[in-house]
């Protein structure tokens, strides 16, 4: 199974985005998390703009790991939804290269998937790493 909404849409460039959303999407080795379903509207709608936006800040594919969610009759199925805590989707969890959790978008905000994690990016990276 795939996340087909998360191919990025085709009527939007690099020039449909803010230059601070890409640079900061695109900054370091931030591993992004993407749990959705291609049967849910609100991935229909948010997921294709955030495939477009990685991809016009130079994510590569590596650094994208989508899964798939389905339905059940406990909530979301699939896999890392427990580990992870899914219960709403979109969910987009940006990880450091090492692991450690950074930013998470869950299902709705005021503003697009990209522009609220990058917001959320810009702040880690303005944060002093500890020597």
């Amino acid at each position: 199974m795939t996340l087909e909404t998360l191919a990025p849409a085709d009527d939007l460039d690099a020039e449909a985005f803010d230059d601070s959303v890409l640079a900061a999407l695109g900054a370091d080795d931030f591993v992004f998390n993407v749990w959705g379903g291609d049967w849910c509207g609100d991935c229909r709608r948010q997921l294709p703009e955030f495939g477009a936006a990685l991809a016009a800040a130079g994510v590569p594919d590596d650094r994208i790991e989508a899964f798939p969610v389905t339905k059940g009759p406990n909530g979301k199925e699939g896999e890392l939804v427990d580990e992870y805590g899914i219960e709403l989707i979109p969910t987009v969890v940006v990880e450091s290269a090492d692991g450690e959790e950074l930013a998470r978008f869950v299902e709705e905000e005021p503003v697009s998937i990209a522009e609220y994690l990058a917001e959320r990016l810009a702040d880690v990276e303005a944060t002093p790493e500890s020597a």
